[in-house]
């Protein structure tokens, strides 16, 4: 215990320092270099590509599989309810504060703490990952899906976000679809014209109807939901297109891409998606990281925030100190114990499969 208290105090004390630095999202290059010298001071060389940083541990075996540690150094921009300086990284009633000490400072640290404590220890049954990345807050292109190609294969992936500690299993994808429904303009006074807005109504009927066949064990069903409408500019003219926006809420049954097929083959309008990207994720309950969590007494749940796990196309488990109620709220923080319970069980899981 006396090496995880060590970390747990050099963990502590690199949060504070990246707390202090600001780090929004694509402003990030001073907590990477901040990442960067801490671990060079630990013997540690790590690769980067704009604000991305990884390592991989001492004795790396191509032939052996591979844990992904993953967690981000961008935070949002402190709101307006602040009571305190958001970059004073002070401690007060075991509470350490400061933006980004919850989301997701904490959570990579620890990381941090887990990667160095595995670093040179030979004959393990896994070999190790991590990635320290940009532009989670923002889903950009410039983090962890900028650097997945050079990380080579992976086998499975601990992507440290808020959760108590508590095993987050599947996490919901997302896409958002902008519709169009194409008519015929005439005048509203006589039989002219096909109304775009009638053919929209009966493709909206669709979408807030239709059922999906298969259903998460985690979240239940797909679920869509018409957000925005928008046709026709004058009272006497009938509409030749109506556009609307649909917000899917994408389980682990599906793939993204079977979704939109799906769509596509029952309504009349034409369907483009914003994006494909973030992309529903899970991992067994099986699976014996989940088991080793499940074996220290954690729960396992599904996650309805989007992280960086929607990139991955690995299995994936979220699971991290801290607790993400207090995500981007005035006044961030997170208790300095969450930190070293969120090394010890960090590290109790891994020994369990390593």
């Amino acid at each position: 215990m006396a090496d995880i208290q060590h970390l747990y105090q050099q963990a502590l004390q690199l949060l504070q320092q990246l707390i202090a630095t600001p780090s929004f999202s694509k402003e990030e290059d001073r907590t990477a270099e901040l990442i960067a010298q801490f671990l060079k001071q630990h013997g540690i060389e790590p690769e980067r590509k704009l604000n991305n940083l990884w390592a991989r541990n001492k004795h790396f075996d191509p032939a052996k599989p591979t844990i992904l540690l993953n967690s981000h150094h961008d935070t949002v921009k402190p709101n307006s309810g602040y009571s305190r300086d958001p970059f004073d990284a002070k401690i007060e009633d075991g509470k350490l504060f400061g933006l980004g000490s919850n989301d997701a400072g904490g959570c990579l640290v620890s990381l941090i703490a887990v990667f160095l404590y595995f670093y040179d220890k030979k004959n393990l049954k896994y070999n190790f990952c991590l990635a320290t990345t940009a532009e989670e807050e923002i889903s950009g292109v410039n983090g962890l899906e900028l650097i997945i190609p050079e990380l080579g294969k992976l086998d499975f992936g601990i992507v440290g976000e808020p959760t108590q500690m508590h095993l987050a299993i599947a996490e919901k994808g997302l896409m958002v679809l902008d519709c169009t429904a194409y008519g015929k303009a005439g005048h509203a006074a006589r039989e002219e014209g096909e109304n775009a807005i009638y053919k929209a109504l009966t493709d909206i009927e669709w979408f807030r109807n239709f059922k999906f066949p298969k259903e998460s064990e985690v979240f239940g069903p797909v679920k869509m939901s018409v957000t925005i409408i928008n046709a026709g500019s004058q009272h006497n003219v009938v509409p030749a297109s109506c556009t609307f926006t649909v917000d899917v809420r994408v389980t682990d049954a599906y793939r993204n891409e079977e979704v939109l097929e799906i769509i596509r083959q029952h309504v009349s309008c034409e369907v483009k998606p914003r994006s494909i990207r973030l992309k529903p994720s899970s991992i067994d309950k099986q699976h014996p990281i989940v088991q080793a969590g499940i074996a220290l007494s954690r729960n396992t749940y599904g996650s309805p925030t989007t992280s960086d796990q929607s990139l991955l196309d690995i299995p994936s488990l979220k699971v991290g100190p801290g607790d993400s109620a207090r995500s981007h709220t005035a006044d961030e923080f997170i208790y300095v114990d969450e930190i070293r319970e969120g090394i010890e069980l960090y590290i109790q899981m891994l020994e369990k499969i390593c």
